[in-house]
């Protein structure tokens, strides 16, 4: 019996502290007057974390769809669908308690028709999207979020040319 409520709390204890799902709304500027909007969700990681410095890092899995405007070479705006799924991983001070976090992450990602960036076609539909973000959880219960991120993507090296393409971009999620 004791064993049991022991199980019980032990999972309690880590069903509060473990991040929740969130679905989130992300819109962005980039290169020679390019734009990003895009909507996702992530999941977390329930049962992995790692304790570094003074603060605690987890994981979770971010998918997305999405649609990239820019310019082609004779000056026509065009919108590219796009979508992708990557890991990242988030770093909280205060042994992981910190409204504040540090984010990278990396992932695949395939566009629906090639992307221009300026007057150079991306080689490849399928790239590879990487960011650097900083945000802050806010709320009764820290359910809404805020980031602000720098997101790179290109095929790598993998097929020339490769122009790549650089967003900043601002996030607002909400926890579930």
């Amino acid at each position: 019996m004791m064993a049991s409520a022991g199980l019980l709390w032990a999972a309690s204890a880590l069903a509060q502290t473990a991040p929740a799902p969130t679905m989130y709304v992300q819109a962005g500027a980039g290169d020679h007057r390019s734009a990003a909007l895009t909507v996702g969700a992530t999941l977390p990681w329930r049962n992995w974390s790692w304790n570094l410095g003074s603060g605690t890092v987890r994981g979770h899995w971010d998918a997305y769809v999405g649609g990239w405007s820019g310019k082609d070479p004779s000056d026509h705006r065009f919108t590219t669908a796009v979508i992708g799924i990557g890991p990242s991983l988030r770093w909280r001070g205060a042994q992981g308690t910190s409204p504040w976090f540090f984010e990278a992450g990396t992932g695949l990602m395939v566009s629906n028709k090639y992307f221009y960036n300026g007057d150079e076609r991306m080689g490849t539909r399928w790239n590879f999207a990487s960011h650097l973000g900083l945000g802050r959880n806010f709320g009764s219960a820290s359910q809404h979020e805020l980031s602000l991120r720098v997101q790179h993507a290109s095929n790598a090296g993998i097929k020339k040319p490769n122009p790549g393409i650089n967003f900043l971009q601002l996030r607002y999620a909400r926890a579930f």
